[in-house]
């Protein structure tokens, strides 16, 4: 009872498949942190522009 060659094949490309699709969700999930990161700091800079702003007009 011998397992044929081409199981073995089938059985390493889910395995490299699998291994392909965790690497990706990790890569996309970094960029998305790096996006958000991004996001933040333009926020943060319009935030303290507008508190500037709102200074110089009270004075």
């Amino acid at each position: 009872m011998t397992i044929p060659i081409w199981i073995y094949a089938v059985v390493v490309g889910i395995a490299v498949s699998a291994l392909m699709a965790i690497k990706t969700g990790r890569e996309e999930r970094q960029l998305e942190l790096e996006n958000i990161e991004q996001e933040g700091e333009i926020y943060i800079k319009r935030l303290e522009q507008e508190k500037e702003m709102r200074r110089e007009g009270t004075e």
